[in-house]
């Protein structure tokens, strides 16, 4: 190969495989979608609240909708969260009652309804916790790209590592974006109504 051509054939395969990883990563995040293609974040769940109800997809359909993926025994991500979201709601008032706010355990072997129950006594009552089979939260956490991870810990315990977004789905039921959590819980709560 021609000396001055290599430079050009090695930049221009960096570049190629800058292309390739940004359209990846732009599918892996859900931004590349044709206009017949559903959501690529979301779909068909049936998990129970903390009051043992069954709660599927159709809850999501006529409000928008927060949900968080965690799990109780969560040592501070968890708790700040719901914290937070639990403020967004209530600088919302009574408009609070036309969103649905979900805590989605990752972490069914420990997070019962009841324990679910227990633990969101301490956040704002519009917000339902949501657990299930492990089967049925492994269906839910890949249709959300929810990454979850046991990690052992040296006593025979256990923790968690799962992503920490919080989803805001629109009244169709199809994902809208990220919400931002950092910022006033007034201004947060301004931008919700906006979905109302």
């Amino acid at each position: 190969m021609d000396r001055s051509i290599r430079p050009l054939v090695i930049v221009a395969a960096f570049g190629a495989s800058l292309v390739v990883g940004l359209v990846l990563m732009l599918w892996a995040m859900g931004g590349l979608k044709n206009a017949t293609a559903p959501a690529a974040i979301g779909g068909p769940f049936q998990l129970t609240d903390q009051a043992g109800q069954t709660v599927t997809e159709k809850a999501l359909q006529g409000r928008p909708t927060l949900i968080f993926f965690g799990f109780t025994h969560c040592p501070d991500v968890c708790p700040t969260a719901l914290f937070e979201i639990s403020e967004v709601l209530q600088a919302m008032g009574g408009d609070a009652d036309r969103v649905n706010a979900y805590f989605v355990s990752v972490d069914p072997e420990r997070d019962t309804p009841a324990t679910m129950k227990d633990y969101l006594s301490s956040f704002d009552p519009h917000l339902k916790g949501l657990t299930g089979s492990p089967e049925a939260i492994a269906k839910v956490l890949s249709s959300y790209r929810v990454y979850a991870r046991k990690v052992p810990l040296k006593d025979g315990d256990y923790t968690m590592d799962h992503t920490a977004l919080i989803y805001l789905m629109g009244k169709d039921g199809k994902f809208v974006s990220p919400f931002n959590l950092k910022r006033t819980p007034q201004e947060a709560a301004t931008d919700l109504k906006r979905h109302l």
